[in-house]
């Protein structure tokens, strides 16, 4: 028993510290609408990278500008001859030798004239290199002029602004998705209060019969009519909470937050809202992203072009070379007083690179590039016919969803009149429970309706500004 006790105990405590560190892992997010989309820049992941593949296009930018600057490099070099290299030389002492017995007329034990070019030497064994050597260099390199290079510092800005371009697709895309879901929930909570206030009725309505019924005047059908009413407003109001747990699940994850995490929503969503800039019609294509983008890759394409045809010209570049050469060798100590020479080498030098034929190469990548430029414009001219056919269809959406939620907010209003009429008259005795029920569903169905058209028109008029590119 005292066992079970001290488990008891070790479990609680453990069930403690786990709620304690999942409250430390939660956090808690109190947000309009706007602030959900700017807390989902932060969060989401596909624009960290979008922003990150903007970082590396400045990287690259900055490598290919480093290419047009001096290139500087440093070199260093050892050598220990273990065994030195030689050259065979005819012995000099004996050549002078036998020039002067030549001069002086001596001849050979036969009487026979020396003659030094039938003279047989003897052969030395001589190095010009010292057994150690040593080379330390610097060198520096200007590129003058590169094809590639000289296209490429060209076309810097515009793949950093394509690269932004990017980003802003992305970003419409989250924004999308997040007002989606916000609202959303919005509608959700809202229908849920109504519902939950319809299951108030219907509960003191019941009470009433049930008090009713006990003294004689009301039949049992009416209490049943009224439970078979509660019941399927309670289930209403059941599914409404799984839409809203799922909604927010969805809402989290739209905004690149945890699970765990807790969410507040602050704005509130109205017909004024939905109607809110709709008459603001003015358009330029260069207002959707996309279009730009596609711009954007037209340009870099026609810097492709212009950079295969530059490579017909010559690449040019200047260099400086410096070398200290450093021989050491111990037997010219005895006689120079140094083991050392040092010896200085430096030259200056143009390298140009002249293209003669390259099998005919350059001419077909100039095609291929010009052919990837026509299947890009292409591209950009049916994506603004797309354009122009989304910008139509959802202008025509959202002015039919904004007319249907204006009908649908007038029987809303009417059905909650005509039910608060019905229930007077019930209440002052003159109406029968049938009607009050038969009302207070109609009800129900107007609230639905309502709430339906409200969110259907918020999402036509987001689909509508993304259309002109305002989202």
């Amino acid at each position: 028993m005292r066992l079970t006790r001290i488990n008891k105990l070790f479990l609680q405590i453990g069930l403690f510290m786990i709620a304690g560190i999942q409250l430390q892992a939660q956090k808690v997010y109190t947000v309009s609408a706007k602030q959900a989309v700017d807390l989902a820049f932060q969060e989401v992941g596909r624009i960290k990278n979008a922003k990150i593949d903007y970082q590396i296009a400045e990287s690259r930018n900055k490598e290919i500008t480093g290419l047009a600057l001096p290139q500087v490099s440093a070199s260093f070099q050892g050598n220990h001859y273990l065994s030195l290299p030689l050259i065979q030389f005819p012995d000099a002492s004996e050549l002078q030798i036998y020039d002067v017995l030549d001069r002086e007329g001596v001849k050979d034990a036969n009487g026979n004239p020396i003659d030094p070019n039938n003279a047989e030497f003897k052969l030395q064994n001589f190095s010009f290199i010292a057994p150690w050597n040593v080379v330390g260099g610097l060198s520096v390199n200007q590129l003058l002029f590169d094809p590639q290079v000289f296209v490429g510092l060209q076309a810097r800005k515009t793949y950093l602004e394509q690269t932004k371009i990017n980003i802003e697709v992305e970003e419409i895309s989250v924004k999308e998705s997040v007002s989606k879901a916000y609202f959303a929930v919005l509608i959700a909570e809202k229908q849920l209060g109504y519902i939950q206030e319809s299951v108030k009725r219907l509960e003191k309505l019941a009470n009433d019969m049930n008090l009713m019924y006990k003294n004689g005047f009301a039949e049992k059908l009416d209490i049943d009519r009224t439970t078979v009413n509660l019941n399927n407003t309670r289930t209403t109001e059941n599914q409404l909470k799984i839409v809203m747990a799922i909604g927010y699940a969805s809402l989290k994850a739209a905004m690149g937050l945890k699970q765990i995490d807790s969410l507040h929503l602050t704005d509130a969503l109205t017909p004024d809202r939905v109607k809110e800039g709709v008459l603001d019609e003015s358009f330029a294509y260069e207002n959707r992203s996309e279009v730009r983008y596609l711009q954007k890759t037209i340009e870099l394409q026609g810097y492709d072009v212009r950079r295969y045809k530059l490579m017909y010209a010559p690449t040019v570049s200047a260099s400086y070379n410096l070398q200290r050469n450093g021989q050491h060798n111990t037997t010219y100590e005895s006689t120079t007083g140094k083991s050392w020479f040092w010896y200085n080498t430096n030259f200056i030098g143009l390298n140009v690179s002249v293209p003669i034929f390259d099998g005919f190469q350059k001419k077909h990548k100039i095609k291929q590039t010009k052919y990837s430029l026509d299947k890009t414009s292409n591209l950009l001219e049916d994506t603004k016919k797309l354009v122009d056919m989304e910008i139509t269809t959802s202008k025509n959406t959202l002015a039919t969803a904004i007319l249907t939620m204006d009908a649908q907010e007038k029987n809303m209003q009417l059905a909650e009149s005509v039910f608060n009429t019905v229930r007077k008259k019930y209440q002052e005795g003159i109406g029968s429970s049938f009607e009050v029920l038969q009302t207070d569903t109609d009800l129900q169905q107007s609230q639905s309706n309502y709430f339906r058209a409200l969110y259907e028109a918020m999402i036509a008029k987001i689909n509508y500004l993304k259309a002109l590119g305002k989202l």
